[in-house]
């Protein structure tokens, strides 16, 4: 029994998924395209805006100033495919394959630990000539299991172990390998998307103080824990006027030296001087302070106001999924993107340590961005359901507005008619 159990949760959930992937025709509402002009406006600044920032670096390491730009245009084009593509898909379906991301994402967590490091941290996987980041995916599966969870102990998700304990208990193995690595800034993320779902969820709410308070001094002895040498460092170097011996504090300097230069205007797209080899991760880590530098506060301010609008439309869409399993989904995509945003400022201004965050859809980074769009993709899948079912409504009330009209012959009042004079 046990075997016929296990085969029928690792293939019979595929076969489901298959089932279920494609939507009903009453299901499969028109795509939200103000989302999508926004979404492919925020990609195109970020496009011009990597390539601005990046062909210095390019040509002094690679002596190929698109070395960093061309990838990426290609994954965008590929990411806006599967993007569609996966809007077309029914979110409904993801339900069956949650567990097979979970481990598939474990087994990359522990196949990352043994690959080559970079900066002293084994973050990535290497794959056919390509690297990977596994915190990426980490993501999307921490927002899929909590949407999973939370809705499947709905009448329950009041209580602390139906709506804090279960959901949150796939995410430890997560921590355990992401700390291992070490990746602290993913852990602190998927904390927040995580906490961002459970709170808009309404899911042990009594007990919410509790866990933040748990989970604050968690993250704190992580954190300031002997032999944390990472975490350490960047928490010294954090200040408006960080000077250390550590690269750290180097460029949190040149970051606030880039913002200052800026201005008002800015210096002109391309015109830049912190890129040239004075600010460390200008492609990535530190794009937003190329931006307020080449653009000024005007800049800086559209940048901010663009992915407003887009947090505020998936918001929206979150608002009028068809069920709280697509609310759920939408929230945590639209927190992740709301969180990275969020912290990748607060670290270029020196508002918080540097924690190594990259702005979504601006820095360089194929997986990242390919993820994110499909991400965007499954959020778009939620739009669809959403306006099927504000269509469907809409329908019927123009069908009850038309039978009032016309009067109903069960008895009911209707409405007065003139008589036709002779």
């Amino acid at each position: 029994m046990a075997l016929v159990g296990f085969l029928d949760w690792g293939f019979g959930n595929l076969v489901r998924f298959a089932k279920h992937i494609a939507f009903r025709k009453e299901e499969r509402g028109p795509l939200s395209w103000p989302f999508v002009g926004t979404l492919l406006l925020v990609l195109v600044y970020g496009l011009i805006m990597l390539f601005s920032a990046s062909y210095v670096t390019a040509y002094y390491r690679f002596n190929d100033i698109y070395h960093f730009i061309g990838p990426q245009v290609v994954v965008a084009v590929i990411g806006l495919l599967v993007m569609f593509l996966i809007s077309n898909i029914n979110y409904q379906s993801l339900r069956y394959v949650y567990w097979h991301i979970y481990i598939l994402l474990i087994g990359m967590l522990v196949l990352a630990l043994f690959s080559e490091p970079q900066n002293n941290c084994h973050r990535w996987i290497y794959l056919f000539g390509n690297s990977l980041q596994p915190s990426e995916v980490a993501k999307f599966a921490t927002v899929l299991g909590i949407a999973l969870m939370t809705d499947q102990q709905y009448q329950k998700r009041h209580t602390l172990i139906r709506g804090l304990v279960i959901p949150l208990a796939p995410l430890l193995p997560i921590f355990v390998l992401l700390r291992l690595e070490p990746h602290n800034s993913a852990i602190l993320l998927i904390c927040m998307i995580a906490a961002t779902m459970l709170f808009c969820g309404g899911c042990g709410l009594r007990w919410m103080p509790l866990m933040a308070v748990l989970g604050a001094g968690g993250i704190y002895l992580m954190l300031t824990a002997e032999g944390n040498s990472v975490a350490n460092e960047r928490l010294g170097a954090w200040g408006l006027l960080a000077e250390s011996d550590v690269d750290l504090g180097y460029q949190t300097t040149q970051s606030l030296y880039s913002i200052a230069s800026g201005g008002l205007t800015g210096l002109g797209i391309g015109n830049s001087r912190q890129k040239h080899l004075w600010l460390p991760e200008a492609t990535n880590d530190f794009i937003f302070s190329i931006v307020c530098e080449e653009l000024g506060f005007i800049g800086a301010i559209l940048c901010i106001l663009l992915f407003v609008l887009l947090i505020v439309q998936g918001i929206l869409i979150a608002l009028r999924a068809p069920d709280y399993f697509g609310t759920m989904l939408a929230v945590g995509i639209t927190s992740q993107v709301a969180w990275q945003v969020f912290c990748h400022i607060g670290v270029v201004t020196a508002t918080l340590p540097n924690t190594g965050i990259s702005l979504p859809f601006f820095s360089s980074g194929g997986t990242s961005l390919l993820l994110l769009l499909c991400e965007m993709g499954v959020l778009l899948s939620v739009s669809r359901a959403g306006n099927a079912r504000l269509r469907s409504q809409q329908k019927q009330r123009q069908q009850e507005l038309r039978e009032r009209l016309r009067g109903r012959p069960d008895g009911q009042r209707t409405v007065y008619h003139r008589p036709q004079t002779q």
